[in-house]
């Protein structure tokens, strides 16, 4: 399973590693930067999916990063902005720059922690827009088979019996090897309706679907949890 790696740009050390304490224990990989042109390298090396970014940094501010950024990619990379600086001309100069959020120092950790996943699901549901639409007639994934003409799934040709739904889920995910997406991409996609966030219908029937791939499969999990974030099918 592919970790999502965030990178966090800040001279303060010590706020950085707290940071980083709260996101591993998400799950996430932690990269740190301790100003804002060692931020540009990380992100020139590394694949990074989202950006906490301290305004006030040497070498290069935040706000330089953030131009230096959305100017190399094509596909923004959230950014949630940090800083001591509490007036709204300095919220608005931030996100107007191109970050995605701004929070104010001192913060609340696990408030953090709820927005990283916020930008995270949005950036990935993004994505999955902007993704060329795949639409084979045919997927083989080792000894499963999903035909789209047929609407079957069979596993060295025995069927599995699935819902319509649940059909439609397994193959938006097989269809996009790979991708990840977010509980909201995936009932916006199926049910071709707005997403409530208190929604479980999509966990429910993922759920589901696992058990009975997984009963056919001998216990293979092939849809994966990108936790906190959403549900993929690797290649």
């Amino acid at each position: 399973m592919k970790t999502i790696q965030i990178l966090i740009a800040d001279d303060d050390l010590e706020i950085a590693k707290l940071i980083s304490i709260y996101l591993t224990n998400e799950g996430y990989q932690v990269l740190i930067a301790n100003n804002g042109r060692e931020a540009l390298d990380v992100i020139a090396k590394e694949s990074i999916q989202l950006i906490i970014l301290d305004v006030m940094m040497p070498e290069m501010d935040g706000l330089e990063v953030v131009r230096a950024v959305r100017a190399e990619h094509g596909i923004p990379i959230p950014i949630l902005m940090l800083s001591a600086k509490a007036e709204d001309m300095d919220k608005i100069m931030g996100l107007t720059t191109g970050a995605d959020d701004y929070m104010v120092k001192p913060f609340n950790a696990l408030e953090l922690i709820a927005r990283v996943k916020s930008l995270l699901r949005r950036s990935i549901y993004l994505n999955a827009q902007i993704q060329p639409e795949q639409d084979p007639e045919e997927i083989q994934i080792d000894s499963l088979n999903i035909s789209k003409k047929a609407h079957t799934v069979t596993v060295e040709g025995r069927n599995v019996y699935l819902t319509s739904t649940e059909f439609d889920i397994l193959y938006l995910l097989a269809s996009h090897l790979g991708q990840v997406f977010s509980a909201e991409a995936i009932f916006e996609a199926i049910w071709k309706d707005k997403f409530l966030e208190s929604n479980n219908t999509v966990m429910v029937h993922i759920s589901k679907l696992r058990d009975k791939l997984e009963s056919e499969l001998g216990g293979v999990k092939l849809i994966q949890t990108v936790w906190g974030v959403g549900y993929k099918i690797d290649p």
